[in-house]
């Protein structure tokens, strides 16, 4: 996904830069760079956090044995 990213502010910055003024061309950054990659970088950036795997049979049990190898051996 970075690579996606540099790639169009690349080719933002280039369009940035052929416009007549200065404040169109930082607008022009901004609004067709800046602004939809953050949305976007937000949107499928961010990564998801699972649950564990309780369900799954003997989970709790495993656990709750080796705390207790744990606390008799200290």
């Amino acid at each position: 996904m970075y690579i996606v990213a540099i790639g169009w502010i690349y080719v933002i910055l280039m369009m940035a830069t052929t416009e007549k003024t200065f404040i169109s061309g930082a607008l022009t950054f901004l609004l067709y760079g800046v602004l939809p990659l953050a949305i976007v970088a937000f949107l499928f950036g961010r990564r998801r956090r699972t649950a564990p795997p309780s369900d799954e049979p003997g989970y709790r049990d495993i656990d709750q044995h080796d705390r207790t190898d744990a606390e008799r051996d200290q």
